[in-house]
C-alpha cells in the first residue's frame, strides 16, 4: 500500500511531503517559503523577505565571517494538467510500492529544498560555530517569466555589494542514479522573433503579390546550415532551432502579407550573443528580406570549471554514494545563470530528472535522503575540512 502518512519517515521526506501538499503553481508559493523560513529561523538565520511584483522570495544568512555558500531553489511548480491522468493525485504526495515519492514538484524541485533544509540542520547541530556563512536564495518564479524572482534578488544583492562565493542550485541534475551528473555550467539562450514583410494577394495572381513564406525558406535554410561554432571542452556546439512558424489568413487562396518565425540559439562560450545577432542579420540581409527581429537574451552561458565548490561537490557525491559524477553543461537554462553574474562558483545538484514536468512526476524516496547527506558533506568539506578555511 502507498505511504501517505510521513510520520514514520525521515525528516527530509516529512518536509518534502509538507511542501508537496501545497499546489504552488508558478508564481504562487502558498506557504512553502513560510515552512522553510520557520526551520531556518530556529537555526539562527537572518531572514529577508524580498517580494517583487507578485513573486515571493527570501534571502537567509547565518554566520558572520568567511566565504558564503548559498543554496538556491524555487518553490513554484509547473501546472499538473488534468488530475485524472495521474496515477495518484498530484498534490497528495505518497510513496508508492516501488519506493517512489510521487507528486508535482517531487523532482523539480521541492525534494531538493527539503534536502537542503535538513542538511543544514544537521550541519549546524554538529558545527554551531562553523566557519563561513550559509545562505538560502529561494524564489517562486523559476518556472514562470523568471523576472521578479532570482534575477531580481541577485540585482538587489549586487546593489548592496553582497558577496556570494559558492552556490548549489537544487535543480534535478542526475540522469540514471543520484549524483551521477553535476551541472557545472549552462549554455546561453538567445531567443528571437523574426518578422518578414511581404505583399498579400490572391494565389492566382502571384505577380501582384510578394510571398514572404517563399522568401523565408532559403534564408531559414541558410541559418539552419550555418556552422556557428564547434563548441569546446565544456560546451557542445551552438545550435539554432526554429520553434514556431506563423503565416496566412487561414484561407487557401490568399498569399500572406507577413511571416513570423520564432527561433532560439543555445550557445557556448565560443560566441557572444552580439556575434549571433550580427551573423543572423548578415545572413538575412544577403537574402534581401524586408524584416525586423525582436531579440530576447534569456541568459549568458556560465561555467564553473574548477575550484573549491566543484571539488567539494564531487567529494560529497562520492563520499555518500560511491559514485564518481560526470560534469555536464547540457540541458536548458536555470536560475544559476543569474547567480553566476555575481562572480559566484555555481553548480547544480539534485535528483533524477527523468519525470520532471511530466504526468506522474516522481523521484526515488531514498535519493532525497542521500541528497541531504551530500549537501551536508559539501558544507563540511568547504567549512570544516577544506580550503575555504581562513
Amino acid at each position: 500500500m502507498p505511504i501517505t502518512d510521513p510520520a514514520s519517515l525521515s525528516p527530509t521526506l516529512q518536509l518534502a511531503f509538507e511542501l508537496l501538499r501545497r499546489p504552488s503553481v508558478t508564481p504562487d508559493d502558498l506557504g512553502c517559503q513560510d515552512l522553510m523560513i520557520e526551520r531556518l529561523e530556529a537555526l539562527g538565520f537572518h531572514i529577508e523577505r524580498l517580494p517583487f511584483g507578485d513573486v515571493e522570495n527570501f534571502w537567509a544568512t547565518r554566520g558572520h565571517h568567511g566565504p558564503l555558500m548559498a543554496f538556491a531553489g524555487h518553490t513554484d511548480v509547473v501546472p499538473s494538467g488534468p488530475h485524472v491522468r495521474w496515477d495518484y493525485p498530484p498534490f497528495e504526495p505518497c510513496i508508492d510500492d516501488d519506493g517512489m515519492l510521487r507528486g508535482r514538484g517531487a523532482a523539480d524541485m521541492k525534494g531538493s529544498l527539503a534536502a537542503m533544509i535538513t542538511a543544514v540542520e544537521r550541519f549546524v547541530a554538529t558545527h554551531p560555530d562553523h566557519h563561513g556563512k550559509i545562505g538560502f536564495l529561494i524564489t517562486s518564479d523559476e518556472e514562470g517569466p523568471a523576472v521578479d524572482g532570482t534575477r531580481a534578488v541577485v540585482e538587489h544583492l549586487r546593489e548592496r555589494h553582497e558577496r556570494l562565493d559558492y552556490c548549489i542550485v537544487g535543480e534535478p541534475s542526475s540522469t540514471d542514479a543520484m549524483g551521477d551528473v553535476i551541472k557545472n555550467g549552462r549554455r546561453g539562450s538567445l531567443g528571437g522573433v523574426l518578422h518578414i514583410k511581404g505583399i498579400q494577394g490572391h494565389v492566382a495572381y502571384p505577380h501582384l503579390a510578394n510571398n514572404p513564406i517563399h522568401q523565408a525558406m532559403p534564408a531559414l535554410n541558410a541559418l539552419v546550415k550555418e556552422h556557428w561554432d564547434g563548441g569546446n571542452d565544456f560546451f557542445p556546439a551552438t545550435s539554432f532551432q526554429v520553434s514556431n512558424f506563423r503565416a496566412g489568413t487561414g484561407a487557401t487562396n490568399v498569399i500572406p502579407g507577413d511571416v513570423e518565425v520564432v527561433f532560439n540559439f543555445r550557445f557556448s562560450t565560443e560566441v557572444t550573443h552580439g556575434d549571433l545577432q550580427a551573423r543572423t542579420r548578415a545572413i538575412l540581409d544577403a537574402h534581401d528580406l524586408d524584416y525586423h527581429i525582436d531579440w530576447t537574451l534569456n541568459g549568458e552561458p556560465f561555467l564553473t570549471a574548477e575550484g573549491e565548490l566543484v571539488e567539494a561537490t564531487l567529494h560529497g557525491v562520492e563520499a555518500v554514494t560511491g559514485r564518481q559524477p560526470r560534469l555536464s553543461t547540457s540541458g536548458g537554462t536555470s536560475d544559476g545563470r543569474f547567480i553566476a553574474t555575481l562572480g559566484s562558483q555555481v553548480v547544480e545538484l539534485g535528483p533524477c530528472n527523468a519525470t520532471i514536468h511530466q504526468t506522474n512526476e516522481r523521484v526515488r524516496a531514498t535519493d532525497l535522503d542521500e541528497l541531504s547527506r551530500i549537501y551536508e558533506a559539501v558544507l563540511t568539506k568547504l567549512f570544516v575540512n577544506g580550503k575555504a578555511q581562513p
